[in-house]
């Protein structure tokens, strides 16, 4: 919910509108691929592989911007994270196979408390400042669940020692039998859900470019306005309904 006095950025809720519909996409895509086994190899190109993180990047970093026009993050990121755990519930009861142990809902959720916690040490750094400090220690930290840590040539090997612990998977340090069908640890996306605040922050100020306010597309901005339902929605429809199809085409 906007603040009063506050403007709605309506590009942030076209802009979710759009990357639901890509998520719907490509969950479809990855159902018919990886559950129902139909060939098509596009999916295991670096292109889809852009685009899975184009999604999740684009969600994690409208979430932290939206941090500055909730009333009560702690509560916003209960409830977020409840829904993850619904989610590892449904999936672990329905389809152990594909088991969701820390995705983006938990993920989101966990990173809503956090920053409800840190807003007084986050409300130190200058707007300026915050964005490019938390996307670089974004991009520092991005390889720490493949046992790296660093940019380019500077990168350095973690001690597998970090990894033994079967309970260290949402931080960051998973072990080597570890499966979610959806991981998203804190580290390294934290980060990136921080430099989204920052972003937010801008907006809250109105010094986002005019036409982020402006309302183009109602339509997408209306579907960006429902978008945990869809989340919660899409998969069982997506599901099912190959299910269905599947059957009828084989009887």
């Amino acid at each position: 919910m906007a603040k009063q006095g506050i403007r709605r950025v309506q590009m942030a809720d076209e802009w979710r509108g759009l990357v639901i519909l890509l998520m719907v996409f490509y969950h479809g895509l990855y159902d018919l691929v990886v559950i129902f086994g139909v060939d098509f190899p596009w999916f295991w190109t670096k292109w889809a592989h852009f685009l899975q993180l184009f999604i999740a990047g684009s969600f994690i970093i409208l979430s932290g911007m939206c941090c500055h026009f909730s009333r009560n993050n702690l509560k916003r990121g209960a409830i977020a994270f409840g829904l993850g755990l619904l989610m590892t519930l449904a999936t672990w009861i329905a389809l152990p196979s594909q088991v969701i142990r820390f995705g983006v809902l938990h993920l989101l959720g966990a990173s809503m408390m956090l920053f409800a916690l840190l807003r007084p040490i986050l409300n130190k750094l200058p707007t300026d400042l915050g964005a490019p400090l938390l996307v670089f220690l974004f991009v520092l930290v991005d390889k720490v669940p493949y046992h790296q840590l660093g940019i380019g040539p500077l990168t350095i090997q973690l001690p597998d020692s970090l990894y033994q612990s079967s309970w260290l998977f949402w931080l960051g340090f998973p072990r080597a039998d570890f499966f979610s069908a959806d991981y998203f640890p804190l580290i390294p996306w934290l980060f990136l859900f921080l430099a989204g605040s920052f972003l937010g922050r801008y907006a809250a100020e109105g010094r986002l470019p005019q036409g982020a306010y402006k309302s183009r597309l109602p339509w997408l901005a209306a579907v960006g306005r429902h978008t945990i339902w869809i989340y919660l929605l899409h998969q069982p429809v997506l599901y099912y309904g190959f299910l269905l199809l599947f059957n009828l085409l084989a009887s």
